[in-house]
This record gives structure tokens, sequence and C-alpha cells, in this order.
């Protein structure tokens, strides 16, 4: 038999990668860092593990959605990402989708009764 709290945390990881994308994109209207990134998520709930945000950081930037640059000035380089014009226009459509996603979800589970 399956194992409720184990089912759970896998069909949240499932959520949570559906998502990470809007989350990384809200952060970067200034420019980020990617430790900072992973730092400044987890601050507000959303933990990102690096091996997972990195990878996501090149592909986003590949899309075009972010822009970046090296900083050579601290004895550590570090490369940091912000949204490009087109990644802001992409980032305003993803939030208006995302609220009317919201809203119906709210609508279906309200309906249920909140499916307890």
């Amino acid at each position: 038999m399956a194992d409720v709290q184990e089912t759970i945390v896998g069909l949240l990881s499932e959520l949570r990668r559906g998502t990470i994308v809007i989350g990384v994109l809200s952060q970067l209207s200034e420019p980020q860092y990617g430790y900072s990134l992973v730092s400044l998520l987890e601050e507000k709930g959303i933990p990102v593990d690096p091996g997972t945000l990195y990878p996501l950081l090149r592909r986003l930037e590949k899309q075009e959605l972010l822009e970046s640059r090296w900083d050579t000035n601290e004895s550590r380089p570090r490369k940091y990402y912000q949204l490009s014009p087109f990644g802001k226009e992409v980032y305003a459509g993803l939030n208006q989708e995302w609220r009317k996603l919201v809203a119906s979800m709210e609508d279906i589970l309200s309906d249920l009764g909140g499916g307890e």
C-alpha cells in the first residue's frame, strides 16, 4: 500500500518543478547572482537546489528571457542575471496567466470543500 506522506512529497515536487520558472523570473527585475537567488527564494518559502537553478538560469538565458553579466570586481567573479526586455514581457504574461490559474484552482477547491 502506498504511503500517503511519500505520495504527497512526490506530487509536491512535481508542482514545484512546474512553478519554479515563474518564481525565478519574479525575482530578477534587479540583478541577482545564483547563490543570492537561491537564498532569496528560500527566504520566500521556495527552496531551490543550486543543481536545479543554474541549468535553469542558463536555459532561460538561451531563451532570451534573461541577460547576464560578469562582475569581476570582487575576489570571486560572479555572474549576475536579470530579466531582458523580452523576459519582462513574458513574465508579465505568465504572471497574468498564473493569477487566472490560481483563481480557477481556488474555485475548484472551494467547490469541493477544500478536498477534505
